[in-house]
């Protein structure tokens, strides 16, 4: 599998970037901390990190259940990142998803939940430092 490049460059006098992946250059991300070190006028590096891991998680979540035969009629959901303070880093992740299907069962949910754990990559990065919790509604 190849590699993944990001680049990022310095566009203030405290510590904003622009961030890109050169595999998808069309989607820079602004990343920046509260003041007084940044400006607030982008993502803090945790929230970008909570980004990717409910897009990853989802991709798989998403891509089991139409594997499965399940209809999703709408997928949507909420991150919570819970800080620690020393050393300043993420606690938790609590990960609330809501879809809404005529075909999918809680036990469908469960164990789909249980394989994203081990196959999104971003999941497996944090695994044994952030502790994640995951909840989930099924519309009718």
């Amino acid at each position: 599998m190849e590699n993944l490049y990001v680049d990022f460059t310095l566009i203030n006098q405290k510590v904003g970037f622009n961030v890109v992946s050169r595999s998808n250059p069309k989607y820079p991300v602004k990343m920046d901390f509260v003041p007084p070190l940044g400006d607030n006028d982008g993502l803090a590096g945790i929230e970008a990190l909570i980004i990717s891991f409910c897009g990853c998680v989802s991709t798989a979540v998403v891509a089991l259940l139409k594997r499965g035969g399940k209809n999703i009629i709408s997928y949507e959901g909420t991150a919570t990142g819970i800080r620690r303070e020393n050393p300043l880093s993420l606690e938790k992740i609590i990960f609330e998803v809501r879809v809404k299907s005529d075909n999918i069962a809680p036990e469908d949910m469960d164990k789909i939940l249980a394989t994203a754990a081990n196959i999104s990559p971003v999941w497996l990065a944090i695994k044994n430092n952030v502790e994640v919790t995951c909840e989930y509604k099924i519309i009718a």
